[in-house]
């Protein structure tokens, strides 16, 4: 039985909402400044810290980008806390909103080690951040570049700019290095 035409009913409306759509190429990546890089140096001291205490070294800093000024840091304590949102960037964005009293932070910068997974881009995303500067990428999880584009995606209310790759070398040989050495104390802890 044909439906007659009419009026648009939920159905309808739901599957062209549902259909995927055409949209516009994120943004060209902007070059950093000398100021993105120095906050990525003090992003690579967070991931120590995260280091230090065993947790992958991840880390991260909220700046005012027209001053410079500090409002987050943050680095991964996800098994410190027990806590799986407890990624670097999350808990650096968490600080920076209490620190300027808003939820939005338009008129910052977060920096981060690594290339933010998807909790972290929708996070960047609902907090109204104006830049993403980050380190290396991340093939098994990126949702800024690598997987999706979640952050700068045309369909979204908000869109960062997206800087990549500050540091990139640095900040993965960090990550390369952690797991090299978990791999090699857990074959060491093995019964033979």
């Amino acid at each position: 039985m044909k439906r007659p035409d009419g009026p648009p009913t939920f159905w309808s409306r739901l599957r062209a909402a549902l259909a995927p759509r055409a949209t516009a190429a994120p943004a060209a990546n902007a070059a950093p400044t000398q100021r993105d890089t120095d906050m990525m140096r003090l992003a690579i001291d967070q991931a120590r810290e995260a280091q230090a205490i065993g947790e992958v070294p991840i880390g991260a800093i909220v700046y005012r980008t027209a001053t410079g000024e500090i409002v987050g840091r943050g680095h991964n304590r996800r098994e410190t806390d027990k806590d799986p949102a407890a990624h670097a960037e999350h808990i650096a964005m968490l600080e920076a909103a209490r620190a300027t009293g808003d939820w939005r932070l338009n008129d910052c910068t977060v920096v981060v080690t690594l290339e933010p997974c998807p909790m972290c881009a929708g996070l960047i995303v609902n907090a109204r951040l104006g830049r993403v500067v980050y380190g290396a990428p991340d093939p098994k999880a990126g949702a800024v570049r690598t997987l999706y584009h979640l952050a700068d995606d045309q369909r979204l209310n908000h869109r960062a700019e997206i800087i990549p790759g500050v540091l990139a070398d640095e900040c993965g040989e960090l990550l390369t290095a952690f797991f090299r050495d978990l791999r090699h104390r857990q074959r060491r802890q093995r019964p033979s």
